[in-house]
């Protein structure tokens, strides 16, 4: 069973994004398996709250200007 985890800042994807990763890997994940493994594979997308994680000894908090924003 193909096993993919994606970790991304909370709130930096809507929920259309985060559909379109999941369908966009699978499908890649196919193209190496098979049709066969299409129901037995697993995408998952991690949100790590702000403060959550660092890069080179600072804390990571996403900038607004990257927040995703739900359409209207």
């Amino acid at each position: 069973m193909p096993f993919v985890n994606i970790k991304t800042p909370e709130g930096a994807l809507t929920r259309a994004q985060k559909e379109e990763i999941v369908h966009r890997t699978t499908d890649l994940l196919i193209g190496y398996f098979s049709e066969a493994a299409r129901p037995h594979t697993m995408v998952l997308i991690e949100e790590v709250k702000d403060g959550g994680y660092g890069r080179a000894d600072e804390i990571y908090v996403i900038p607004d200007a990257y927040r995703a924003r739900e359409a209207e």
